[in-house]
């Protein structure tokens, strides 16, 4: 009856997994305002040249630095719980893992490719870093790193979580960084939304435009993003590595995976390791969570869109809401984008991974059920996989299937909880994002070709 499953810090893994390697089609490429694909030059106002190379390529072993490797080694390898107590109070008989991520600093995984970032942008003489952050814990992660590595950060942060998190924009600031509500009247992005609405709350995609504007004015400045891109997805597979190893070291393999998905990261992380096992053959079901309220993949179109609220990105083929897509102000921040991973949307149209849709209120009785059982208060992004996870733990209650779920604990609840208090004084809503809107946002895609 094991618990916690542990590995040595020797057996932290020492390359990242390319998912693009095992994809059965080549990866839609990005696209310029012309319509055509866009090569390394159009990335290298933001990105250092490492960090394009590793969006590029398809080598399906890229090597971690020693130097990345030497700080993950502060909290890596993450521990692999199996929820016995969870079990047991489902009544269920299949068996649940969670890979616990929220025993970094920050307190969730996004250090995982915030570390790497920070040290490519070093290397290549860059002294500070922009982004944008949701809920906090991006900011808080790029923060940290950009510390360790001697390097400026500047953050904007969607307006509506810079109020529900006040405490993760207090460790930002802890650890070095600049901290703006976004949209702001510091860049001309910022400015162009504030004309049309004075009070927005603001979006990732309204942030990502302003932190990119401030990156591409400035030789000595780089933008760094917490999701989306290929090399953001690669450097989260450490996750799924390790997780792979520990679950084989009790003799136990997923019959599926749960992950929250909003930009991609947190999925990609887990389950695309897993991936390489499917496309050679093996029965998994990777399902990625997403919010009612922003159903990116479950009532999204696929489609080149920009990354940004503005337009100030390439084009990129994915499952979108619209750029301009402005979701409600839920209590799970980081899944409140309007697009998603091209390699997650890829893999999803061509029907290799699954996604289902989860309304808030479930989200919240799935996240103190779990707290309850587990100890754990988690974060709101991660309790979206806590809710598939139970609802399919039910189901095999209910036929007797004794199946293997996993599940990625992306983060801890601890500045969270005035999102649980209103879930508990009964304020929080299911919010089911009306299709007219959807419609509505999605007639202003950019035209392609």
């Amino acid at each position: 009856m094991k618990t916690k499953i542990l590995l040595k810090e020797s057996e932290m893994p020492t390359h990242w997994y390319n998912v693009i390697a095992d994809m059965p089609n080549p990866p839609t490429p990005p696209l310029g305002p012309d319509g055509n694909p866009v090569g390394p030059d159009a990335l290298a106002a933001i990105f250092p040249e490492a960090l394009i190379q590793q969006e590029m390529s398809g080598e399906r072993w890229i090597k971690i630095p020693d130097e990345v490797r030497e700080v993950l080694r502060l909290w890596r390898p993450s521990p692999l719980y199996r929820a016995h107590r969870l079990e047991k109070m489902l009544n269920t008989p299949a068996k649940i893992f969670y890979k616990n991520e929220s025993v970094s600093p920050a307190g969730s995984h996004k250090p995982n490719t915030a570390v790497a970032q920070a040290y490519y942008n070093k290397q290549a003489g860059i002294k500070k870093l922009t982004t944008e952050t949701g809920a906090g814990q991006w900011g808080c992660s790029i923060a940290l790193a950009g510390q360790m590595f001697g390097l400026e950060v500047e953050v904007f942060m969607v307006n509506i979580s810079y109020g529900q998190k006040p405490y993760r924009r207090t460790m930002m600031k802890t650890w070095g960084a600049q901290v703006h509500a976004s949209p702001t009247n510091l860049t001309e992005s910022g400015r162009s939304v504030l004309a049309k609405d004075p009070n927005s709350e603001g979006s990732l995609g309204i942030a990502i435009s302003e932190a990119v504007e401030i990156a591409a004015s400035r030789p000595d400045t780089n933008y760094a993003l917490g999701s989306v891109l290929n090399h953001v997805l690669l450097h989260q597979t450490i996750i799924g590595e390790e997780a792979k190893k520990q679950l084989a070291m009790v003799g136990e393999y997923p019959d599926m995976i749960f992950a929250p998905c909003g930009g991609g990261s947190n999925f990609g992380g887990i389950a695309f390791p897993f991936f390489a096992d499917k496309a050679a053959g093996k029965q998994i079901e990777l399902i990625a969570v997403e919010p009612t309220s922003c159903p990116t993949l479950t009532k999204g179109t696929y489609a080149y869109d920009f990354g940004d609220a503005i337009g100030l990105t390439p084009l990129m083929k994915m499952y979108t809401l619209g750029h301009d897509f402005m979701p409600p102000g839920i209590h799970a921040g980081g899944l409140r984008y309007h697009g998603d991973s091209a390699l997650i949307s890829q893999l999803y149209n061509e029907g290799l991974l699954g996604a289902v849709a989860v309304p808030q209120i479930e989200t919240f009785e799935a996240g103190v059920l779990f707290a309850k059982s587990e100890g754990i208060v988690p974060a709101p992004e991660s309790t979206h996989a806590i809710a598939a996870t139970i609802r399919e733990a039910k189901r095999c209650a209910e036929t007797g299937e004794a199946k293997t779920l996993l599940f990625n604990l992306s983060g801890h609840g601890h500045f969270d909880m005035t999102s649980y208090d209103r879930y508990f004084a009964g304020e929080l809503e299911d919010y089911d994002y009306p299709e007219e809107a959807i419609k509505e946002s999605l007639a202003h895609l950019p035209k392609v070709g």
